[in-house]
């Protein structure tokens, strides 16, 4: 879980400098921050189903694409169509954290939805501050960024090991993922 997110929050900055930087790559960056968005949803497929992988999944790339609309119309300088985006942006962050919720009643629900608005806000913050090429708190955004998304993963990952504990061993032979 914990590299499924990490991969997450280190596409998405590369997207953003990308996007903000104009550099050559985006294109290719969007395609390997788009396959984490299915590697996440293959991941709850052993646990949930496939209907529910693929359902995160269109759910997190929802979530992608919307963040790109929220870049761009930051960078823009578009009030009007920033605050369209946001709002999009966090209607998509409670869509998850209620999928997600329903799936394991492990999660609480005001904790997902916490932890969802918490990740957007400091990515936003994280790609603001790349836009005003402050970059000093450009790096830092990004470390809280990181810092939050490695919560939110073993949230989830013990979530996921309270509701079916049979599926994992106890005790120090548990196997490595790699």
């Amino acid at each position: 879980m914990r590299k499924l997110w990490e991969d997450h929050v280190t596409w998405t900055r590369n997207v953003i400098l990308c996007l903000v930087d104009e550099l050559p790559g985006t294109d290719q960056a969007i395609k390997r921050l788009l396959q984490n968005q299915v590697d996440i949803g293959n991941a709850i497929k052993p646990f949930y189903g496939e209907a529910a992988g693929n359902k995160l999944t269109k759910l997190l790339k929802e979530h992608i694409i919307i963040a790109a609309d929220v870049v761009n119309a930051a960078e823009a300088g578009n009030t009007v169509a920033l605050n369209k985006a946001n709002k999009k942006w966090y209607a998509n962050a409670d869509e998850i954290s209620e999928f997600l919720c329903k799936a394991n009643p492990k999660w609480a629900l005001k904790d997902m939805k916490m932890m969802m608005n918490d990740h957007l806000k400091l990515t936003t913050n994280e790609a603001v501050q790349r836009i005003k090429k402050n970059y000093d708190a450009d790096v830092i955004a990004y470390d809280k960024v990181h810092n939050e998304i490695l919560e939110m993963s073993d949230m989830l990952a013990n979530g996921i090991i309270k509701q079916f504990p049979e599926k994992f061993k106890t005790g120090g032979n548990m196997k490595s993922s790699r």
